[in-house]
């Protein structure tokens, strides 16, 4: 598993994690897109703007490998900012290569990309 050296471990002052420590002993857990709802908490949107933001920062718009990204908080973005950039995509794997949808990511966090 690919550590992203410099990578924000987590968003200050919160225990919403950005990254993982180890690989999971039980197997890789795999991405999914899931649904953001609206009603979501104002913390859980703040993390996901921040998210995209160090993703950003970090990698542009080049494609990265999913390396020890958090599953969950990549799973956030995952089928709308943030796509698989190889075909075929193994969802369950930690070399899966990944790239973010400007475009589309520029629509639902215009904060992430302000300098």
């Amino acid at each position: 598993m690919l550590k992203h050296r410099g990578f924000p471990g987590r968003l200050t002052g919160t225990d919403y994690q950005f990254v993982i420590r180890r690989a999971n002993p039980r197997g890789v857990t795999p991405l999914v897109a899931r649904e953001r709802y609206a009603d979501r908490r104002h913390a859980d949107r703040f993390a996901d703007l921040n998210f995209m933001a160090s993703l950003w920062a970090y990698f542009g718009a080049e494609p990265f490998e999913r390396g020890n990204l958090d599953a969950g908080r990549l799973s956030w973005l995952f089928g709308r900012e943030v796509v698989p950039a190889e075909d075929p995509f193994d969802p369950a794997s930690y070399e899966a290569l990944l790239r973010i949808d400007e475009e589309v990511a520029r629509l639902s966090f215009p904060e992430a990309f302000e300098e």
